[in-house]
């Protein structure tokens, strides 16, 4: 199999040490006829691979990358250095991590590492340099697969290495204690600092902690765990330089910065695994978006469950379909590939009852199994997929520093929550089939028509700048309450709310009045009476006007949404969290002025995205209901799963999925005619 993707990846996890090697053979011969062509082994592997400090053993690992390249089946190849051999904690215990309580925790399940650990360090890069070297040239080696989901159990640790670099990290990024003393604002509370070792980690304290200290610490975290990525990165491309890196994210995961990772991986992928209590997953919906827009090219589905997950309180089955709609839900956003946790379900530890595609029982008629392999055959259709890119004219702003400054203490409500935020209007997003792509907010907005940024408490003031120019040249931007307020420190633009957003929203707010939790109040919109909830406030227009108000409270008849045209565009301020029905129809309005359509005209509850490659347009159609649906479209197109044409009126049962292709003919010019 070439380095190079030619074939959309299916398969999953394998964990060929769990089992007896009887079973080995069984394993290849029935992944072959489920359509597996890509596993991901070796993940949890260093206490096998390494039973001390001066012994390497890689007879099984040669075993199973031998047996996969005989099969055909390519190989992500793990780096094992997610959770350290028994024998490493008991030799080096200052290598485990301690809690914010002080506790040193112990080894016994996974990622039980200090990550600024040198014990850990050295030894993790002495483990994926003997892999990197034994294996460069192995002809079942697709891609690395560094560690495993970083930061899914450890994203802190407070012991004193971790303190000791903290303060050369701020040392490094500050020059002076002033500069310090000045970001951190601590002539609050008589918090000057005088030298860097007086400095702490934001641990146990007896009340608030400084908000830009608890920053710093949440940056330096998500670095201190950036550089093992790029250790062991490192050694690999010294072996394999062409050979794709990445690792597992995990979607709306706080501790990662995942644009700042992104920018050293080959590769964006993340494990998704939607509950099946929810119809409609769209916290999973938006992570594939997420992923994708990471890199701004497709992604890999890294891990799903081919049904229950074992860690939930309640783990629901994915019902007949879902599992192959919800794969394709990940295709239609730009998954180049769908693997599943695992292949075959473990019979003993912690995730024992974690569905595999192979069940315990072992049964090839059951659903599960026969349903993975419908999908596996079934994607063979989907190779010329790869490669193919997702365009839209809408942005949302997703800034992991700011998710992790607005959800801080001493706010004036702890209700408000950064994902919940920007979910409400994906949700909307999704609903009207208007693709959607995530962007940090150094990227550049000129790809756009429609930007928006919800919960955009903490802003630089490049980025402000850079609306404001978008929006002055035509653009159009919407923003929701408590947005504009603080720079990237943590310390409050004077002069008035909203801050950095001012000038062009046309706006300033004089105070907050959040709303207790449960609370309901009235706008006054253009179609009626609409309920709002979790936040009003005082806002005076200057130069915006009014496209709602207050209808309670002592705000009644103040601006509650407004709308103000900056140069030759259009700004829009919610200044609370109106119910989904009139969001929708106020989307939809500024959609249609912006001129932003959907890809076709579908029946509530039919998704539509596009993936477009040369000249070729595919349309995904999606139905998330358990309904027969029916819809015209204005040329013939083949359906790419079944081969078939479809004409006119398009039928799609409940549940189900069509792919339509549609090509552009360039006309020849023919000097006859």
């Amino acid at each position: 199999m070439s380095k190079n993707q030619k074939h959309f990846y299916f398969g999953g996890d394998y964990n060929p040490e769990q089992w007896d090697h009887s079973v080995w053979q069984e394993d290849m011969r029935v992944m072959r006829e489920a359509g597996v062509n890509f596993v991901s082994i070796n993940i949890f592997g260093w206490a096998r691979l390494q039973p001390n400090e001066d012994t390497f053993d890689f007879h099984m690992l040669d075993q199973v990358m031998d047996m996969l390249a005989a099969h055909h089946i390519g190989a992500d190849l793990a780096t094992a250095t997610a959770a350290p051999p028994a024998w490493l904690s008991h030799k080096y215990p200052q290598s485990l991590p301690v809690d914010k309580n002080g506790t040193r925790l112990l080894p016994g399940s996974r990622q039980h590492y200090c990550p600024n650990s040198p014990d850990y360090r050295r030894l993790a890069a002495r483990l994926v340099e003997k892999i990197a070297e034994r294996y460069r040239e192995h002809p079942a080696l697709i891609m690395w697969h560094v560690n495993n989901e970083y930061g899914c159990h450890i994203s802190e640790c407070y012991c004193n290495t971790c303190k000791a670099k903290f303060q050369r990290w701020l040392r490094d990024k500050y020059q002076t204690i002033e500069q310090l003393n000045a970001a951190w604002s601590t002539d609050f509370w008589s918090q000057i600092y005088y030298d860097w070792s007086e400095i702490n980690l934001p641990g146990k304290m007896p009340t608030h902690v400084n908000p830009n200290q608890q920053l710093d610490y949440k940056r330096f975290m998500n670095a201190s765990l950036l550089e093992l990525f790029q250790i062991e990165r490192r050694i690999i491309k010294k072996y394999t330089p062409n050979s794709p890196v990445m690792t597992n994210l995990m979607g709306l995961h706080k501790p990662i910065n995942g644009f700042m990772w992104a920018k050293s991986m080959d590769i964006a992928t993340w494990d998704g695994y939607p509950d099946p209590h929810q119809r409609l997953p769209y916290q999973t919906f938006m992570a594939h978006d997420l992923t994708r827009s990471l890199k701004k090219k497709p992604f890999l589905l890294m891990e799903q469950a081919p049904s229950a997950v074992n860690w939930r309180a309640q783990n629901a089955v994915k019902a007949p379909g879902v599992m192959r709609l919800w794969s394709y839900e990940a295709i239609a956003h730009g998954a180049d590939g769908i693997l599943f946790f695992q292949w075959r379900a473990s019979q003993g530890g912690a995730e024992k009852f974690h569905s595999g595609i192979v069940p315990h029982s072992g049964d090839k008629n059951s659903r599960t199994f026969q349903e993975a392999r419908a999908l596996g055959q079934e994607l063979k259709r989907c190779d010329e997929l790869i490669g193919s890119s997702f365009s839209s004219e809408v942005a949302i702003v997703f800034d992991w520093e700011n998710w992790w400054a607005l959800e801080l203490d001493s706010k004036p409500s702890n209700l408000v929550r950064y994902t919940d935020q920007l979910l409400q209007y994906y949700r909307l997003l999704h609903q009207l089939s208007i693709p959607v792509t995530f962007i940090d907010p150094e990227d550049d907005l000129s790809p756009f028509r429609f930007v928006l940024a919800p919960a955009s408490y903490q802003v630089s003031q490049p980025f402000a700048d850079k609306l404001k120019a978008f929006i002055h040249a035509g653009g159009v931007f919407l923003t929701n309450f408590f947005s504009g307020i603080v720079d990237k420190t943590d310390r409050v633009y004077l002069g008035g709310y909203p801050g950095a957003y001012r000038e062009f929203l046309g706006l300033t707010v004089e105070e907050f009045a959040p709303m207790i939790k449960g609370e309901a109040g009235t706008i006054h919109t253009p179609l009626g009476e609409q309920p709002i909830r979790l936040w009003r406030e005082a806002i005076h227009l200057e130069g915006a006007h009014a496209m709602a108000t207050f209808q309670d409270s002592y705000l009644n008849d103040w601006p509650a949404i407004t709308r103000h045209a900056y140069g030759s565009g259009q700004a829009y301020y919610v200044g609370t969290q109106p119910e989904a029905a009139y969001l929708k129809e106020l989307l939809r309005a500024i959609l249609a002025e912006a001129g932003i359509e959907p890809p076709l005209t579908v029946p509530e509850g039919i998704e539509v995205t596009v993936r477009k490659k040369e000249a070729t347009t595919y349309y995904f159609i999606l139905n998330h209901t358990q309904d027969q649906k029916m819809f015209v479209i204005d040329a013939p197109m083949i359906n790419l799963l079944n081969g078939e044409e479809e004409r006119d009126m398009v039928k799609l049962s409940g549940k189900d999925v069509k792919i339509l292709k549609r090509q552009i003919r360039e006309e020849k010019f023919d000097p006859a005619n």
